[in-house]
């Protein structure tokens, strides 16, 4: 698959690149790419929830009511769980929701990410750029030039650019990314993809084994 390589100014530069038929052409696989999103999202949980069991609350443990008689439900001391400020059975705690996945499994699920994406023809290349400074009005404007604003885009970058970190730190629906730790999430959630020349190397680097 050919695609035109675009400056930005959202100029044709005269260059076309082909997309790596084995990264962006392949037979999507639909269940790795679940595997691999709900491993990012676990990833994301902190697990600190936390709420007190019985023998954590803070309360005499005198037997309130007879066991039998009563006409309710059976139950101890003022900490029981039937009782208004009592404590909760089988309360969160604590845990680590991370789980392991395979290599493999999530290399194919990223090629079956940009794969979509390829089908969808939503994947601009464009030419290696950098910004002299944070400016939000510059990275605005070349957005407007790819004529992605408005979209959830997500621009990938061979390498860390802080300038364009920063500039495109404040727009809404726009993020960017070095091409290394590109995720099957990120390329899911993103309307389009706009991909710098040299980061197409980088991922075939990664992905193409």
């Amino acid at each position: 698959m050919e695609v035109s390589v675009l400056n930005i100014k959202g100029q044709e530069t005269g260059r076309k690149v082909t997309l790596n038929e084995a990264i962006f052409g392949i037979e999507p696989n639909d269940h790795v790419i679940y595997l691999d999103v709900k491993q990012y999202l676990a990833n994301q949980r902190q697990g600190t929830a936390k709420s007190k069991e019985r023998s954590e609350i803070s309360g005499s443990t005198r037997k309130l009511g007879r066991q039998k008689g009563g006409g309710g439900a059976r139950h101890g001391d003022i900490n029981s769980p039937l009782l208004r400020g009592g404590a909760r059975v089988f309360g969160p705690k604590p845990r680590d929701y991370s789980f392991k996945l395979n290599k493999k499994v999530k290399q194919l699920a990223r090629r079956s990410a940009l794969s979509y994406k390829a089908q969808e023809n939503a994947i601009i290349v464009v030419e290696d750029f950098t910004l002299e400074a944070p400016k939000t009005k510059e990275f605005v404007a070349i957005a407007k030039n790819l004529k992605v604003d408005g979209k959830k885009s997500l621009f990938v970058m061979a390498k860390n650019d802080n300038n364009v970190c920063l500039s495109a730190r404040n727009l809404q629906g726009t993020e960017v990314m070095e091409a290394s730790t590109v995720n099957t999430y990120k390329v899911l959630n993103a309307d389009v993809l706009v991909i710098s020349e040299k980061s197409l190397g980088v991922i075939d680097g990664i992905l193409n084994k």
